[in-house]
């Protein structure tokens, strides 16, 4: 069993927002994700999605969407990107993939979830508004900082009863956005984090991309469009 991540899928089966008009990289990118994600992932693998899922506007308009990604192999763990705006909280999200009969899918907020060798944490991070609101900015990098450190808190619960059962794993962290600004990455050292993931950056934003190990934390973009709409392998 296996750990992958790809991010920033900006499906749009359900509304009409056409991902190639961004250029002709993302031609035909549902089928190339499609393909590589079935070449790679077995049924007991796990996939995270760091944000930027669907383009969605509504729960309704997201179902063909989530659909599509029902029905590749894997589960599923999700976390909330700024573009995710069909999404509410997430006992509303987990009632609609109920209800829609969408299995193996998870969510991170404010949570942690053990996965074979590893304990999974995350929160959408932060970068800046669209309109450069300082003070809103401020706002949001603060409690998107409170909700990293309730993920970490709960990851550090699991480590310690995995440990009592002679049993050590490492955390990875799972961000919408570039962890490089405010405390995000000094709250990570805290806790000792193993890996982050992150997403959100597209086209000249790949320029700002920083990966490999910075200081004690291995750092990997998974962005689809970056990885050449591969799925990125975080376990050994």
């Amino acid at each position: 069993m296996a750990i992958y991540a790809i991010s920033d899928l900006h499906l749009s089966f359900g509304v009409n927002k056409p991902m190639n008009i961004f250029g002709e990289v993302w031609d035909n990118y549902e089928e190339t994700i499609k393909k590589n994600w079935i070449e790679t992932v077995k049924n007991e693998d796990t996939v995270i999605i760091p944000g930027d899922i669907s383009w969605a506007m509504t729960l309704k308009e997201s179902v063909k969407d989530f659909e599509y990604i029902n029905n590749l192999p894997g589960n599923k763990i999700i976390l909330r990107g700024n573009h995710d705006y069909y999404f509410s909280t997430k006992t509303k999200m987990l009632n609609f993939f109920e209800s829609q009969g969408f299995k193996n899918f998870n969510i991170i907020h404010n949570t942690a979830i053990e996965v074979e060798d590893y304990i999974i944490c995350g929160s959408r991070g932060w970068g800046k508004t669209e309109n450069n609101n300082v003070e809103q900015d401020k706002k949001i990098i603060a409690r998107e900082e409170i909700r990293l450190k309730n993920s970490l808190e709960a990851g550090k619960k699991l480590q310690e009863e995995c440990l009592a059962r002679g049993e050590k794993k490492d955390i990875i962290v799972a961000l919408h956005f570039p962890p490089f600004i405010s405390d995000f990455v000094k709250i990570m050292e805290e806790y000792n984090v193993k890996i982050c993931i992150y997403g959100h950056l597209h086209g000249y934003g790949h320029n700002m991309v920083r990966e490999g190990i910075i200081g004690n934390i291995e750092y990997k973009m998974v962005g689809c469009d970056y990885t050449k709409f591969n799925l990125i392998k975080l376990s050994k």
